[in-house]
């Protein structure tokens, strides 16, 4: 379903502002952001809606929107400023029943750089006041954790049999996910585990779009002014309690088996981008990027995107990465359609926003839950790891269980 503005013009005004506070203090539970720190914004409202399958296809509603607003601004072409649309998109959408989004917001506030603005959106002339400040959302009541679609013994049996068929030779690598279900006595408000996430995982690009809501280290697609920026991530130990974090990164910089995960993701997003970026640099070796819970091989690669094309466009073209598909990608897809046992929805998906200019950040939807849609008491919480041939059955069980870490203590509310 696509919902056009039709014939009539859309007006924008944004100007700058000062300092507005804690962003996230302007959302209502049904509204979006997209925050890294202090820096990002919050969407409130609605104009204009994608819903659809396609990345390519949103892409092209979102340059025939843009032509029909008229844009007034006072800083005009500043990165995120003026007009934006923001979605996540499914994984795979050949196999799911969740459908992508691409929404152009009524209001946006947002910071970046210590400046700060306000823009607003509509079909007659705007004139852009702050928007009210909302109380503080309350922790869900009687939160439980349940399983998923299948037992954690279901899964480990699948993760050796996908184990088996890599070291047959049918692929080089297979990232399997799966879910546990947090269940609440009312329904649970998307804002309270944001704020958790905000205030323990900072570092990382924080959202809450379409009732999903995450905190993701990987970005699949940044760019600025033409400066283009992807962060791949691709094996992964969890941080342990009494043991020395440098100890723990030693061994996962010298683990085989995680740098031959991690060379797979690099290796995709590489030739994926190949056709679209000029002076390409990729790092000859990874570095240990360490997060509160987990520590990941981590590899920047940047470049300069060929004109006219949007990050959508972009991340269209490099998603799904090895890092949470697998290598050959469509033999990894089709493995995990056939094995996995889980509609991921829009876990794993490009998930972000683009400005008029076709600037902006398509992050991964990682560390996330998707509220329910006819059962808002409901979320559904997504990890997967990489399965190569060296993996071990529990030892990913555990790696899963880490990634589960960050949203399970923002649920309940503990940092």
């Amino acid at each position: 379903m696509i919902v056009n503005p039709g014939s009539s013009r859309l007006h924008a005004s944004t100007l700058w502002i000062d300092d507005p506070g804690p962003l996230a203090d302007f959302l209502c539970a049904e509204d979006a952001c997209f925050l890294r720190g202090s820096e990002g914004f919050v969407a409130l409202g609605e104009v204009a809606r994608y819903e659809g399958n396609s990345m390519l296809e949103a892409d092209t509603w979102w340059r025939q929107t843009v032509a029909q607003i008229e844009n007034e601004s006072e800083m005009p072409g500043s990165f995120g400023t003026g007009p934006l649309a923001y979605g996540t998109f499914c994984f795979d959408p050949q196999h799911t029943e969740y459908s992508s989004v691409l929404i152009v917001p009524e209001i946006i506030v947002g910071r970046r750089n210590g400046n700060s603005w306000l823009t607003q959106i509509g079909y007659d002339r705007v004139s852009p006041q702050l928007p009210p400040r909302h109380d503080r959302p309350r922790a869900p009541v009687d939160l439980q954790f349940g399983p998923g679609n299948i037992s954690e013994s279901e899964w480990m049996s699948v993760v050796r049999g996908m184990t088996a068929r890599i070291r047959h030779g049918e692929a080089d690598k297979v990232v399997l996910a799966r879910d546990l279900e947090a269940r609440a006595d009312q329904p649970i408000d998307p804002r309270w585990p944001l704020r958790q996430l905000l205030a323990s995982y900072g570092a990382c690009w924080n959202y809450l779009i379409d009732g999903l809501v995450g905190s993701t280290p990987e970005v699949l697609v940044r760019r600025e002014y033409g400066l283009t920026y992807s962060r791949v991530l691709a094996g992964t130990v969890p941080r342990v309690e009494g043991v020395d974090d440098a100890q723990r990164a030693a061994q996962l910089i010298s683990s085989v088996k995680d740098l031959d995960e991690h060379y797979f993701a690099v290796n995709s997003v590489v030739e994926s981008l190949r056709p679209y970026l000029r002076a390409m640099h990729v790092p000859e070796a990874p570095f240990v990027l360490s997060l509160p819970n987990v520590l990941h091989l981590a590899t920047d690669i940047c470049g300069v995107s060929e004109p006219g094309l949007s990050t959508l466009a972009l991340a269209a073209a490099a998603h799904p990465s090895a890092a949470v598909c697998g290598s050959p990608t469509e033999v990894a897809r089709q493995l995990i359609a056939d094995h996995e046992q889980l509609d991921r929805g829009r876990f794993a998906g490009p998930v972000g926003w683009m400005d008029a200019q076709g600037d902006g950040e398509w992050a991964i939807a990682l560390r996330c839950a998707q509220l329910n849609g006819s059962d808002p008491s409901r979320m559904r919480l997504y990890a997967g790891g990489g399965i190569v041939a060296a993996s071990d059955a529990h030892a990913e069980l555990v790696e899963t269980d880490a990634k589960f870490a960050p949203m399970k203590a923002a649920l309940r509310g503990k940092s």
